[in-house]
């Protein structure tokens, strides 16, 4: 059914009805599991293989584990970690993860590490087993869990690392980024890939290297000379992400970055910014001075949740900053969360 449909327009909405909302996501819920049923039942007449049915068999049943396992935790705040497997206990990075697991789970957060040792074995160590969640990959080598996660319920294991991939970013709120191989460096750009092309809320993203080391910093000089250089990727680019070799630093950049913003939604046409408070008269006539060319029409408002949003009854009560999206300027939009948790457009 589509959604357009089953749902109230924005006009005949007045207010927040929970009995209704209650009975509106069954029905669609009901309606999404019909729809899966009927992907499933035309594979048969397709005449998919047993090689690509055992595929999609696996992934919809590690997605589903993965799902159950994360959903108590869906509203608490979870950055997570990257890095090498082969970190060692001794080395700057393997300490600088376990200062920054230790800081952010200080700070109420969960921290979401593959599970296996080395960098992710770090971040559990300093944020603690009851702070740590993890998704492990089953390899013949490197990847069994470290025992500071192993046996505990917040623990999924996953044999693809596509499906692995999505939990990670789906269910985060941030992503820090330590020295690693061929994955981390995957993991790394595709976060940023995804928050380039809007496919990915607006998150933080840290490179986070040891104290002193260059291993970032080498991958931002290639990006500079000559991924921007020969106009492959947009200046505002860089404004996706943050380098730094202090975990203080990449803590505080994540803490910041949620300051006044909260969360972000698309409504139809206009995306819509939760906020922790409401803004300044004066800085909501900055941005509509400073950031206009985000706005493909009108400009940016001020305004109280909503009717469509109405599925979100926990933060009904937060004052939203709401105007229509061009879509395409992402590195600015990060620079406009930024303006609005600063409070001035300076």
């Amino acid at each position: 059914m589509n959604e357009d449909l089953s749902r109230p327009s924005e006009d005949d909405v007045s207010s927040f009805d929970l009995v209704s909302e209650k009975e509106d996501r069954r029905s669609h819920i009901a309606d999404l599991v019909e729809t899966i049923k009927e992907t499933a039942d035309k594979l048969a007449v397709d005449g998919s293989t047993r090689g690509d049915l055992k595929i999609l068999s696996r992934t919809l049943r590690e997605l589903r584990y993965a799902f159950k396992v994360f959903s108590p935790y869906r509203r608490k705040r979870k950055v997570t970690v990257f890095g090498s497997a082969r970190t060692q206990p001794d080395e700057p990075a393997y300490i600088q993860a376990v200062h920054l697991g230790r800081a952010m789970a200080g700070a109420g957060w969960l921290v979401v590490t593959g599970a296996a040792s080395g960098i992710m074995e770090a971040g559990h160590r300093g944020a603690g087993r009851e702070a740590s969640m993890g998704l492990n990959i089953m390899l013949p080598f490197e990847q069994s869990a470290n025992p500071v996660i192993a046996g505990d319920p917040k623990l999924v294991h996953m044999k693809y690392f596509f499906t692995r991939k999505l939990m990670f970013v789906k269910e985060c709120d941030a992503v820090v980024c330590l020295p690693g191989g061929f994955g981390t460096l995957d993991e790394a750009m595709e976060v940023i890939t995804s928050l380039q092309t809007g496919k990915r809320d607006m998150i933080p993203v840290v490179l986070l290297d040891a104290p002193g080391g260059q291993y970032w910093q080498a991958l931002l000089d290639y990006v500079t000379n000559h991924l921007l250089r020969a106009r492959m990727i947009s200046p505002e680019d860089l404004n996706l992400f943050k380098l730094t070799d202090n975990y203080e630093i990449a803590r505080d950049e994540i803490l910041q970055f949620f300051r006044v913003y909260h969360s972000m939604r698309y409504v139809k046409q206009d995306l819509v910014i939760r906020l922790q408070g409401p803004l300044h008269p004066l800085l909501l006539d900055a941005l509509n001075r400073d950031f206009l060319d985000l706005v493909s029409d009108g400009g940016f408002q001020q305004r109280d949740a909503l009717p469509l949003e109405r599925d979100e009854a926990e933060i009904a009560h937060l004052p939203r900053l709401v105007f229509r999206f061009n879509r395409r300027n992402l590195g600015r939009l990060r620079l406009l969360i930024d303006a609005l948790n600063r409070g001035s457009v300076e």
